[in-house]
């Protein structure tokens, strides 16, 4: 027998079995009488969906869209309270998002610097301009004209990494 008629046979008793496992395991998990043809359709379905070219944006992981905070100062007093610590810096606030941010209400990921307590361990009190704690919050937030309004009773610290050892 020619070699590519072995293959299209193997190929053949192996989809045969499959489908034949497919069906009984089908019959065994329901108790019912199972629809090979919405069986064969769903599987047919099932793999042109996979090489549908509109399919393929749902399957790319997109950059989240950076917005523009318009209330840092009351979203970094929320961060400091709810992460326990001495302070925010403002110019670290970063807020992004996977949904529309022109719309009514989205979803927020923020990330801020913080400050921790002063280091007197030394014997001498030392200041330092180097965040101590890096804060991951969400949060909602909704478009303005100013730009996107956190809506500070929503945020909830998701971590707080201490980046000063």
């Amino acid at each position: 027998m020619p070699k590519i008629i072995k293959f299209f046979l193997i190929v053949f008793l192996f989809i045969g079995f499959f489908e034949a496992g497919l069906i009984s395991s089908y019959t065994i998990v329901t108790s019912k009488v199972p629809d090979v043809k919405g069986l064969i359709d769903l599987q047919i379905e099932t793999i042109t969906n996979i090489f549908n070219p509109d399919a393929i944006n749902d399957l790319i992981v997109k950059d989240p869209d950076g917005v523009n905070i318009a209330n840092k100062i009351e979203v970094a007093e929320k961060l400091k309270s709810l992460a326990k610590i001495d302070g925010v810096n403002l110019n670290s606030i970063n807020a992004t998002t996977y949904q529309n941010p022109n719309s009514d209400s989205f979803e927020l990921t923020i990330t801020a610097s913080g400050y921790g307590g002063i280091n007197s361990s030394s014997g001498q009190i030392i200041l330092t301009q180097d965040p101590q704690y890096k804060i991951t919050a969400t949060a909602t937030g909704k478009h303005t004209s100013a730009g996107t309004e956190v809506d500070v009773i929503t945020i909830k610290i998701t971590s707080v990494l201490n980046i000063y050892d």
